[in-house]
């Protein structure tokens, strides 16, 4: 998945040693807004020091994420975990090569289709014609018996 928008902020990095292997490990979360007439938030990590140094992520930035979501269960209640793959500056281009995250391939997100005006698309979509000003000095009265 892709988003644009602009960072408004940057978490501190978080660190540890990996119980599993003795690895030590970093992430740092990010906040993007996304413009529009109600502007929306997302906090997305990027996972890996070197990660974290590659996409060089300031604030005020306006970037393209590509991201993964997954979820986990932790003592009965879902979590979302939103992790950056991919980062470019402004709007990428329309075929941008497929990045390797984590967990192996990303899927790349297909373009959404050209908006069609509003009257078009309620006109073709409206289950009923629309409604006509009946016309006449029986106009109150136009019930066929």
């Amino acid at each position: 998945m892709d988003l644009t928008g602009k960072i408004i902020a940057i978490l501190e990095p978080r660190s540890g040693v990996s119980a599993r292997n003795g690895n030590s490990w970093m992430s740092q979360e990010y906040v993007i807004e996304v413009p529009g007439q109600y502007p929306r938030k997302m906090v997305f990590t990027v996972f890996g020091e070197d990660r974290i140094k590659q996409f060089n992520i300031q604030a005020g930035e306006e970037i393209t994420v590509q991201f993964d979501i997954d979820a986990h269960e932790y003592n009965g209640r879902w979590f979302n975990d939103i992790r950056a793959f991919n980062v470019f500056r402004g709007q990428p281009a329309q075929t941008v090569p497929a990045a390797t995250s984590v967990a192996g391939a990303a899927p790349q997100a297909a373009p959404f289709p050209p908006a069609q005006p509003a009257a078009v698309s309620q006109a073709a979509n409206a289950p009923f014609p629309p409604a006509q000003e009946p016309a006449g000095e029986n106009a109150a009265d136009d019930l066929p018996f």
